[in-house]
């Protein structure tokens, strides 16, 4: 199928490395798309929306905040910490969003499972459906998100 112009200047955008070093998409061969369609279907199996997981994300960052750099216990499986880096970064859609520069970890207890995210991960996939291509340092995969923070 043939991408509209909008979406070739996004997709090129989020390739390059303007905004973040090695770009959004990573090694990732398969178009911006194809990325989206795919991780959508794998949250759809797992009978979750990017609602619920960017929820989920997002208060689980907002436990760690004010204990900055240190593990916060969350039920008896999971910590959490955040770490808070000078900066803003903007979002590569075309709107204007820009999110402090933090680094979310979580980690399941007694094991070595952890994912990390940061807010602009948080933001892309609650407005955008966008876990980031494969490769790419932020690439969060879908299925073991929702089993690591659910």
């Amino acid at each position: 199928m043939k991408q509209s112009p909008n979406m070739r200047d996004l997709e090129f955008m989020l390739r390059s490395s303007r905004i973040v070093a090695g770009g959004f998409l990573g090694t990732d061969g398969r178009s911006l798309e194809e990325i989206i369609d795919a991780d959508m279907v794998s949250l759809a199996h797992l009978g979750y929306t990017v609602a619920q997981v960017a929820d989920r994300m997002q208060q689980l960052t907002v436990l760690a905040i004010p204990e900055l750099g240190n593990s916060v216990a969350v039920g008896d499986h999971l910590t959490v910490t955040s770490q808070d880096y000078m900066g803003r970064i903007i979002c590569p859609w075309p709107h204007p969003m820009s999110l402090a520069k933090r680094i979310t970890d979580a980690r399941r207890t007694g094991t070595d499972e952890s994912i990390c995210w940061t807010d602009l991960s948080i933001h892309m996939i609650a407005e955008h459906n966008f876990f980031e291509g494969k490769g790419s340092a932020f690439r969060i995969e879908p299925g073991k998100l929702v089993n690591l923070i659910f």
